[in-house]
């Protein structure tokens, strides 16, 4: 997500020929935050990486699966663009959901390559969710948050992590068909066939 974040400054920058509004969480305020999340990403993790993913990618496929997890994730989180304060009062949902779908790709692809790590889901999770704030994707007041009305900072973060989840999506056609993570090798491509 820093990655993706200063690819979104630099892009903004180019596009608006001014600078996005930056966070002020200094960062190791940031780093010490994911410390002390990771553990508590447990509860989501264990869900939707430990038990959603490897059962849903047995019946569709894991680039599938991962796509249909990351729009069933982003739904879990509706209600927050409801609740009287937080990060997703004024944002726009469908666009939310595409940058979540987006994570999930990234994160299923994480999960299947380390043969089922929940602990390093839980801390890419913690850090997906301390880091987002470096650029703002300042809320527009008044917004439903169902209409397409987001700011030029949710356009391009929601545009990179697309850009990224696609490059995921076909790294994981190696992936071999099941849920199980067992059977997932470092390197698939040199897998012997059965």
């Amino acid at each position: 997500m820093v990655v993706i974040k200063l690819a979104v400054a630099l892009a903004y920058r180019m596009l608006a020929a001014t600078w996005p509004p930056f966070g002020d969480t200094p960062w190791f305020v940031m780093a010490l935050a994911i410390l002390v999340s990771t553990p508590v990403q447990a509860g989501e993790e264990i869900g939707w990486r430990g038990f959603a993913l490897p059962r849903l990618s047995a019946r569709v496929g894991l680039p599938a699966a991962s796509v249909v997890l990351g729009a069933t994730w982003a739904c879990w989180h509706v209600p927050l663009f409801f609740a009287p304060v937080g990060d997703n009062i004024g944002q726009s949902f469908p666009l939310y959901a595409v940058a979540v779908t987006g994570i999930s790709v990234a994160m299923a692809w994480l999960y299947w390559r380390t043969k089922g790590s929940l602990l390093l889901t839980m801390l890419m999770h913690a850090a997906t969710n301390n880091t987002a704030g470096i650029v703002h994707s300042a809320p527009v007041a008044g917004v439903n948050p169902f209409t397409m009305r987001p700011t030029l900072a949710a356009w391009l973060t929601a545009g990179f992590l697309s850009i990224g989840a696609a490059v995921f999506l076909v790294l994981m056609r190696e992936a071999p068909p099941g849920g199980d993570s067992a059977t997932w090798t470092r390197e698939p491509w040199n897998r012997a066939e059965p």
